[in-house]
Order: C-alpha cells, then sequence, then structure tokens
C-alpha cells in the first residue's frame, strides 16, 4: 500500500515564525540571561569602561589645552567630533522604527528585537547628545544652547544649526525613553516576582505597582499606541533636521534638496545594521535562538536591502545632479571626493554601503549568521564614513582655492570616538544583565494568538 503523499507545503508556511515555547520557558529562557557574570562578559565590560576612561580622560585634556589639540584648520572646523555626532544619531533610528512604526503596522517579528533595539536607541542618543558639547570646547557653556529667560539679555540664535540639535536630540531622547520604560513595565513585574535582595527591591521600585490587572494592560497599550504616534514622525523629522545642518548653506556638495530623505534613510540603514550587531552575539552566547529566529534574520536583512538601496540611489543622484548642474563648484566637489585626497573614505563608504549589501539579494546569506554579522560591521564603518565624506570634502574643498585646507583628524578625536564606542557597549551590556533583552510580554502574547491560531485550524 503506498503512503499518502506529505501535504504541500506553502511559502507563507515557510515564512512563518516558529511557534513560541511556553509561558513557563519563555521566563525561564530571558530571564536566564540576568543570571550570573561570565569571565569573557567582565573582559568585555573592562574594555568598555577602559574605552570610556581613556575618553574622558582625552577631553579633560582637551578642556585644559583648548581646541587645538584637535586635527581642526582653516577652513575645516567640522571634524570628527560632528561626524560621531550625526552617526550616533543616525544608530539611534531602528530602534525607534521598529518599536514604532512596525507596531502600528502590527508587524509581529518585531517582538523579539524591539526590547534590544529601544535600548540601543536611548544609548546612542545619549552618546550623541554629548558630542555637539565636546564640539564646543567649552563644556561649561552649553547652558548658552538652552532658550531660556536669563539675566544676561541674551537670547539664543534659532538660525544657528547648534541650536536646531538641541531642539532635534532632546525632543527625541525624551521620547525614546519615555517609550522604552513604558514598554519594560510589564517584563520589570516579571523579574520582579522571581528576583530576591536587591534585585526585588530595583524592580519593586521601577514596575510602579504593576500587577497585570485588565485595566493596567488597558492603560498600557493604550500608552503605547500614542507614543508609537507621536515617535513615528519623529523618524522623518529628527533626522531631517540634522541634514538641514548642512543642506541649508551654499557649501558645495551640501546644499541639496535630497538631504532630508537621504539621511533618514541612512540612519534607518545603519540603525538596523547596528541591532544585528548587538543581538547576533546575545542570541548566540545565551542561547536565544528560538526568540530570535532565522525569520527576525531575514526580515531585517530585507530591511538593510531595501534601505541600501535608497542610499545607493541617492550616491548616484548627487553625482547626476553634480554633473548636470553644469555648476563648476559642485562638480569639482564630486570629483575630489572620487579621486581627491579623501578617495579612500569614499569609496570605502561605496563598497560597505552600495556593494556589499547587495548580497542579500541571496536568500541563504539573508539568514548566515557570520555573514550578517561581519556585513553588519562593514555597514557601520561605511555610514560612519559616509558623514566623514559629507562633512570634511565639502568644508576642506569650498569656492576658493587659495582656502582650501587638508584636514587630519588627531589622536585626541580618535580616542574620543573609540570612547563613544565604549559608552553605548558599556551601557548595553549592563542593561543585559538587569532587565529583560527581549520583551517577554510581548513574545508571550504572540505565543498566546498563534496557539489560538492553532486551534481554530
Amino acid at each position: 500500500m503506498t503512503p499518502p503523499p506529505p501535504p504541500a507545503t506553502s511559502a507563507a508556511t515557510l515564512m512563518r515564525p516558529a511557534p513560541a515555547p511556553p509561558d513557563s520557558k519563555i521566563n525561564r529562557d530571558i530571564l536566564s540571561v540576568m543570571d550570573g557574570v561570565s569571565i569573557p562578559y567582565f573582559l568585555l565590560l573592562g574594555l568598555a569602561v577602559g574605552a570610556v576612561t581613556a575618553g574622558v580622560g582625552t577631553l579633560a585634556y582637551q578642556t585644559w589645552k583648548g581646541l587645538g589639540i584637535a586635527g581642526y584648520q582653516a577652513p575645516v572646523f567640522w571634524g570628527v567630533y560632528i561626524v560621531t555626532f550625526v552617526f550616533w544619531v543616525g544608530i539611534a533610528h531602528a530602534g525607534t522604527l521598529i518599536s514604532a512604526i512596525l507596531f502600528l503596522f502590527r508587524a509581529k517579528w518585531r517582538n523579539a528585537i524591539n526590547r534590544g533595539a529601544e535600548a540601543m536607541t536611548v544609548f546612542a542618543v545619549l552618546t550623541a547628545a554629548q558630542f555637539p558639547l565636546i564640539h564646543i570646547g567649552r563644556l561649561w557653556k552649553f547652558y548658552f544652547l538652552i532658550p531660556y529667560p536669563n539675566q544676561r539679555g541674551l537670547w539664543v540664535n534659532f538660525k544657528s544649526p547648534l541650536l536646531w540639535d538641541v531642539f532635534a536630540v532632546n525632543t527625541y531622547m525624551t521620547i525614546s525613553i519615555v517609550f522604552f520604560i513604558v514598554g519594560l513595565i510589564p517584563d520589570i513585574a516579571i523579574a520582579r516576582d522571581r528576583a530576591t535582595g536587591w534585585r526585588k527591591a530595583l524592580y519593586t521600585v521601577a514596575a510602579g505597582g504593576w500587577q497585570g490587572t485588565s485595566r493596567q494592560w488597558k492603560a498600557h497599550n493604550r500608552t503605547v499606541l500614542h507614543l508609537s504616534g507621536l515617535a513615528t514622525p519623529l523618524v522623518l523629522s529628527v533626522h531631517s533636521v540634522v541634514s538641514w545642518d548642512f543642506a541649508m548653506s551654499i557649501v558645495p556638495g551640501w546644499h541639496a534638496t535630497i538631504f532630508a530623505p537621504y539621511f533618514v534613510a541612512g540612519a534607518i540603514f545603519s540603525g538596523f545594521a547596528m541591532v544585528l550587531t548587538v543581538m547576533i552575539p546575545v542570541r548566540r552566547i545565551y542561547g536565544l535562538e528560538a526568540y530570535i529566529t532565522d525569520y527576525h534574520l531575514e526580515n531585517m536583512s530585507r530591511f538593510i536591502l531595501l534601505t541600501s538601496m535608497i542610499v545607493t540611489y541617492a550616491y548616484g543622484t548627487e553625482y547626476f545632479i553634480a554633473w548636470y548642474s553644469g555648476v563648476e563648484f559642485e562638480k569639482t566637489s564630486f570629483w575630489l571626493r572620487l579621486f581627491g585626497p579623501y578617495w579612500f573614505s569614499t569609496w570605502t563608504m561605496i563598497v560597505c554601503n552600495g556593494v556589499f549589501p547587495q548580497l542579500l539579494w541571496f536568500k541563504k546569506l539573508r539568514t548566515n549568521i557570520p555573514f550578517l554579522f561581519v556585513l553588519s560591521v562593514l555597514i557601520n564603518i561605511g555610514m560612519w564614513f559616509e558623514r566623514y565624506v559629507i562633512i570634511i570634502t565639502s568644508l576642506s574643498r569650498e569656492f576658493v582655492p587659495g582656502a582650501w585646507g587638508l584636514y587630519i583628524p588627531s589622536i585626541p578625536e580618535l580616542l574620543i570616538l573609540i570612547a563613544s564606542f565604549g559608552f553605548f557597549g558599556m551601557f548595553f551590556l549592563i542593561f543585559i544583565k538587569l532587565f529583560p533583552i527581549i520583551a517577554i510580554a510581548e513574545v508571550k502574547e504572540l505565543a498566546i494568538h498563534e496557539k489560538a491560531h492553532g486551534e481554530a485550524h
């Protein structure tokens, strides 16, 4: 007797995520990440703290000696600090996209990665916020940037890009932190019910009396929905404001209407790459493959591929418009980007952001863990160089050849750049040991829907 053929498997079934584990296993698996610390963890944390310490020492020395120890020289007075500021603001955007926009579109695949992305957003914004202060040199004068009535009889210059950044970063930071904390409350309550000692005291205060009643859940869901509606425009507005720092000037290579969508696409591109950079090691080290599955990695890979194509199109548009405009200053600026003294930065940007991500057209590579990790690191290197190319090449080659100069980053600038990665990594490493790295309540909710869907069939 011939056995019956196996049931046909549709493409939709193949793309469906694996069934979630039971509730008790979800709690145990995700909360286990917070238990104990290993030697490699201590080494990574020590490395991050060491980088931050070196950066603080360098900043103190720069404050004492003045900005002259940086690489600034006429005509370039925006250097590594502003490049790194724009880079970290961009990194922060993926968290808002995953948490807010994909929530509004009810994309269920966000549930396993949104918590890490939200944490990444908060830490990236905190990192970015330091660089305008470092850039002004006199840190103790930062309050001059804040528009408030004062006895000096002065008012801030609202035409200054530095002031636009104050509004953009502070608005984005406020919404991101509130969104992050509100989403954490149900998971903190779960950790509270299983913790002892100082952790229980910490979680009891942080949970804010959460008991999981229907009234609390209704208020929580409504709050998340409203915050998502508030946060979504910020994805477009904040990095658009940062792009206008450049586009509102008449500097060759900057004065372009494409900058706002170009910067927003680049921010989402680099942000998703950073999510992969931080979540792939967490997934592998703590055995979270059942929660951060190939399904999640493939969807993130598709977003990276999409935004890479938009960014690459923007690169091509910039060069085409510079040629088509017939403006000699624009043509010279873009020619020097490719073949001038900063050619290495430009080609690194093009290869890392435009060429390598095209390998994601191959399905096997979209779920190949080592490849995705290496690619995510290369993308962020390329995105840092993109900001370097935009800022440095345009400033060093403006209208008058007699005023041209060559900018070379100094050792103190590079040390503070490295310290920014240490600062970000330090906070992320501390976070994964204090709070759940995956949204337990949302994963459970998805499991309930899957179970109900299975029973219905």
